[in-house]
């Protein structure tokens, strides 16, 4: 979904690929079924298999790339933080708004979904023609989902995709395997890049039958649901652009309070950040702009931005907690079902430890891959992901703004308590 790398202007991109699939899928969906409603059912019946096998297909690498993700995620981080207290801090600030972003989005997406207009017959023409489960996982009591958290079995949490005690799982051989000596880390945390790699490469196989799919998907949709699924997919747009905007406002505030930058002059500074990377939709190509605004604009010093900065865009994206819990919660809104307090702290936990550890992947490999564990965590249907996926490229401007908003935002932070204690830093980055 969010956050790639620039495309090549000779060709078109997988995002407006997948986008032009839909577009398809619904005028000769919508067309057929007012044609001949009979003759698009059966051109439904004949596409839903083909619609379910993609999603299979990415559903397969779901749990050995998360783990392996983490793992080295952890490691990375952990590497990071041994370099000095600057990187030590960066890593605390990166995950205590990690946090804050998905907590944020758990609160703030349930009640704008209450504003939101339900029609009951048409959420369930929709369930219907996805073929989708209709009922959520129990939720969980305080001493259950506090038992949850640690697995008595690692292979049977995978077995079973629970996802929150895998990845806690991931994250305990993480941070033991950071404290080998470094030959034998290397040649482990080799193999385990190699399973991820090769995971990655599996999703980039599917995702280039990314329009095959999503048009079976969503043909089938409007051919059972009709001229609904438009209005369904327009909420989901307006949501997605309202959560990505908020989290970029709240980190003014946060910018404010918690970094002591006069709000004037932070936003001032953040114009050409906020330029580019809504033009180019990747925090990459930002990463210049966010160096010199930090620099010259906010003042930070120098050493400290070569140093922050980087890391955020390598480890950071404050959009995407929030972004897994608003979509999970989008899923749960259409169908009809409720998500207890317990399993959203679950979610809110995984969400931040998937963002932090998977941020190399790919646009829409990140979409899927990482939205289908915190979806099943809240024992919600995934079916919808892969008709989400399609419109996911229109929110996906306002999402890199905030990334970048959030990167100098944390180098903000890191800045104001460095200066706070510059002869410890010094010394321990010495």
């Amino acid at each position: 979904m969010t956050d790639s790398a620039p495309a090549k202007s000779s060709k078109v991109s997988a995002p407006v690929k997948v986008l032009i699939a839909l577009v398809l899928a619904a005028i000769v969906g919508l067309s057929l079924t007012a044609y001949d409603q009979v003759l698009a059912l059966q051109i439904a019946d004949v596409l839903r298999p083909i619609g379910r096998l993609w999603l299979n297909a990415l559903q397969m690498t779901v749990v050995p790339l998360v783990t392996a993700l983490v793992i080295v995620g952890v490691n990375t981080a952990s590497n990071a933080a041994a370099s000095g207290r600057t990187a030590r801090n960066a890593i605390i600030v990166f995950l205590i708004l990690l946090v804050g972003s998905a907590a944020f989005s758990a609160v703030i997406t349930p009640l704008l979904l209450d504003l939101l207009p339900r029609d009951a017959d048409n959420i369930q023409a929709f369930r219907d023609a996805l073929r989708s489960p209709t009922t959520a996982a129990t939720p969980l009591s305080a001493a259950q989902w506090i038992s949850s958290l640690i697995p008595s079995n690692a292979l049977a949490a995978a077995a079973s995709s629970a996802m929150l005690p895998l990845v806690a799982f991931a994250m305990f051989f993480g941070f033991a395997l950071s404290r080998q000596q470094p030959e034998r880390r290397e040649r482990i945390l080799d193999i385990i890049r190699i399973i991820a790699d090769t995971m990655i490469t599996i999703v980039r196989w599917v995702l280039w039958a990314a329009p095959v799919g999503v048009f079976a998907l969503v043909f089938v949709v409007c051919a059972e649901v009709g001229m609904s699924i438009l209005g369904v997919l327009g909420y989901y747009i307006v949501l997605m652009c309202v959560i990505y905007i908020l989290i970029t406002l709240l980190l003014y505030v946060v910018a404010r309070f918690a970094a002591g930058e006069p709000l004037r002059r932070f936003a001032s500074a953040l114009v050409p950040v906020q330029v580019i990377a809504g033009s180019t939709q990747s925090s990459l190509a930002s990463l210049p702009a966010m160096i010199d605004s930090a620099r010259n604009r906010l003042g930070y010093p120098p050493a400290l931005t070569s140093l922050v900065l980087p890391m955020a865009v390598s480890l950071f994206r404050i959009t995407s907690p929030a972004q897994y819990i608003a979509v999970a919660s989008f899923i749960a809104w259409l169908y009809g079902i409720d998500v207890h307090a317990s399993q959203y702290a679950v979610a809110v936990l995984l969400a931040a430890a998937i963002s932090m550890g998977s941020t190399g992947l790919p646009g829409q490999a990140n979409f899927m891959t990482n939205n289908m564990p915190i979806t099943q965590s809240l024992g919600l249907p995934v079916e919808p992901l892969g008709v989400l996926l399609a419109v996911d490229t229109i929110p996906d401007v306002f999402c890199t703004i905030g990334n970048a908003t959030g990167g100098v935002t944390a180098t903000g932070i890191v800045a104001r308590h460095t200066a706070q204690h510059p002869e410890q830093d010094q010394a321990s980055d010495s």
